[in-house]
């Protein structure tokens, strides 16, 4: 394994991320809008009163009396919010719960962009994370989100504070948050996943079949997911093979408003001919070392994801990764060695286009011919030399196939 530290980490990050506050509580849910979640509280000065019994107040912890969903424990925690496992009180079911504190516009626009992404999926995909339900919380009243709600004059400011810009929320003794129920995943992200594990040549095959097939169905349903990284892919184990789960859509972009439908016919969906591949986007953001040379510049489009998918796939099978320089831990991520630096790869081909990449790295190498050529496509310098999400999953398939 080619594992190399962060210290001599060249850093030039431009994502969008930007640091806030983390608060553990929540209020209790006053006028019963949706009982949803059992919370500690641990906002002052608020009485609070379930169907079935009284509740304490004063930093006291509370339970919701019936909710629908119990916290177990909390399993991760980053700069935007909590997540935790949680278990659905009816059926039994474990599930994940995101609390994202919406008191800023870029975590506001994080959220939104993260709903808007799910719950734009009409259909389910078996690699891609499922979004159960999204509840906007505020003053004691928890709301369940629909996307386009003109009735909810919560989301409307929420929407507004993203386009903005600009805090339109209130003070900040009010907090808003958006809670999201999701599957939960008990494997660990695809880190731990591979590196606790012997190298397995059919496991191998198998993800990369299920990444390139969840990428291609985001493209299909017109969403960019901007920050592909093996820390946001997730692994379920419950049919007792690893599936994984594509998750974090807080710097995706949904693309649309460029089919090529004709106007006046009621009902036509507008997005179905969008070409992701032919939809510019201009916000530099995504994880240095998965990022395409045309990222770092700022004006891409979806063939970014196939560039980070690449690097992904490389990392994987040759094992190869870095220690991060802020969280200390082990990553799987390639790069390029210039002289003690490790520079990302996406940053070394912007100022060096005719740099040739050494694929495989490693002289015993089990990657076959097939793998080989089809990453230096999906690592082509020019976007328009990279497969489409749709002809990578094709391709994928036939180099299985062979293999």
């Amino acid at each position: 394994m080619d594992t190399v530290g962060g210290d001599n980490w060249r850093r030039r990050t431009r994502s969008a991320r930007a640091s806030c506050r983390q608060q553990t509580g929540a209020r209790a849910d006053e006028s019963n809008v949706l009982r949803c979640l059992s919370v500690g509280n641990t906002e002052d000065e608020h009485d609070m009163k379930g169907d079935n019994g009284s509740f304490k107040k004063d930093n006291l912890e509370l339970k919701v009396m019936a909710p629908r969903y119990s916290l177990l424990r909390e399993v991760g925690r980053g700069t935007y919010g909590v997540v935790y496992e949680a278990v659905a009180r009816r059926s039994g079911a474990k599930v994940a719960v995101k609390k994202l504190r919406c008191d800023a516009p870029e975590n506001v626009e994080l959220a939104l962009q993260e709903f808007w992404a799910l719950a734009s999926l009409e259909k389910r995909h078996q690699n891609v994370v499922q979004l159960e339900e999204c509840v906007l919380q505020r003053n004691g009243m928890a709301q369940k989100m629909s996307h386009g709600n003109k009735r909810s004059k919560q989301y409307l400011r929420l929407v507004e504070t993203s386009l903005k810009g600009e805090r339109v929320l209130g003070p900040p003794e009010e907090p808003c948050y958006l809670w999201f129920v999701m599957e939960f995943c008990e494997g660990g992200d695809l880190n731990q996943f591979i590196l606790s594990r012997r190298p397995d040549s059919q496991t191998n095959n198998s993800f990369m079949l299920q990444l390139t097939s969840a990428v291609a169905f985001l493209h299909e349903n017109n969403i960019v997911h901007r920050d592909l990284k093996p820390d946001n892919i997730l692994i379920s184990e419950k049919s007792g093979t690893p599936v994984l789960k594509v998750a974090d859509f807080g710097l995706s972009k949904v693309c649309a408003g460029l089919g090529n439908t004709s106007e006046g016919k009621e009902g036509e969906d507008k997005n179905k001919n969008v070409n992701v591949n032919k939809f510019w986007l201009s916000s530099a953001c995504g994880s240095d070392f998965y990022m395409a040379p045309e990222v770092w510049e700022g004006h891409y489009t979806a063939k970014a994801d196939i560039f980070a998918l690449g690097i992904i796939i490389w990392a994987m099978l040759e094992r190869i990764t870095f220690i991060d320089a802020e969280s200390k831990r082990e990553l799987l991520g390639t790069y390029v060695r210039q002289g003690t630096d490790i520079v990302p790869v996406g940053e070394a081909l912007l100022e060096n286009p005719k740099m040739v990449l050494n694929i495989p790295q490693k002289r015993r190498s089990c990657m076959s011919v097939g793998v080989r050529k089809l990453l230096q496509d999906m690592l082509a310098v020019n976007p328009q030399d990279r497969p489409n999400a749709f002809e990578l999953q094709a391709r994928m398939d036939q180099v299985m196939c062979a293999a």
